[in-house]
């Protein structure tokens, strides 16, 4: 049987004990930004995940990292999760690679993250490039996959979660859409098997109310963060984090 690996970011530790939670911060100002999170803390989650996507100002580097220093500040202890999530696979820019890869570096050099999210399907020798100069940085690499469209077979699943880790990422994501029930017991069984047979901690998640129960299910079946809301969502089918706490807790195994 695979040996299990963990992730530290702050006083949080992906892959140990159970799911940890994490909220999103989508403003479009500082001021916005610096607001989400500060109502984020007081609801206490274990991670925030900064969508960079959303702020108006993403592509001045001076900018972000002023910003992104000021967030820090807010987060305190707090884990932060730096994201730019493209438009192809649900965010709010359409950019082109060389844009998006300079962002991820302006992100990784900033020295205010404690992750990063790194889309795979990009050019793979600047997906290693970046994964590289984060684990320099001490930046961990979240490396992600979301597919709005439909839910790949579970084969395809464990295969893209696997490509990740052959990339080294630290964490390995797969959001997908269902069209069914079958659609989201595919994406459990698939998260329950890599899960067996990959040593980096895995988040998976099906999107949409159809999808909802996979957002309570982490601990039955291996995903180990959950992304919940304090106010804005950033995802189809994202519960607010006093229910979601509550629910959990509910289902925590024995």
């Amino acid at each position: 049987m695979v040996v299990k690996q963990t992730v530290t970011l702050r006083q949080t530790v992906l892959g140990s004990g159970r799911p940890k939670l994490a909220v999103p911060v989508t403003g479009r100002t500082a001021k916005a930004i610096l607001s989400q999170a500060a109502d984020a803390v007081a609801a206490k989650p274990d991670l925030v995940e900064w969508r960079i996507d959303f702020f108006d100002d993403v592509q001045d580097a001076l900018a972000l990292q002023r910003v992104g220093a000021q967030l820090r500040d807010v987060l305190g202890d707090v884990a932060l999760l730096t994201t730019f999530r493209t438009k192809q696979e649900g965010g709010e820019l359409a950019l082109p690679d060389e844009d998006y890869f300079q962002i991820c570096a302006t992100v990784i050099n900033g020295n205010f993250t404690d992750a990063l999210d790194l889309e795979r399907y990009h050019d793979e020798g600047r997906i290693e490039a970046l994964v590289t100069q984060a684990h320099a940085k001490q930046v961990a690499i979240v490396m992600s996959n979301h597919d709005f469209d439909q839910t790949p077979t579970e084969a395809e699943l464990i295969r893209r979660l696997g490509d990740m880790a052959d990339l080294k990422a630290d964490v390995l994501k797969v959001a997908v859409m269902p069209q069914s029930v079958d659609d989201v017991l595919t994406l459990l069984a698939a998260t329950h098997h890599a899960n067996q047979a990959l040593a980096q901690p895995i988040i998976t998640m099906s999107m949409g109310d159809l999808g909802k129960v996979t957002r309570m299910a982490g601990e039955l079946v291996g995903s180990v963060v959950s992304f919940a809301t304090v106010g804005a969502a950033s995802a189809p089918g994202q519960i607010a984090l006093t229910h979601l706490k509550g629910e959990l807790d509910d289902l925590k195994l024995s």
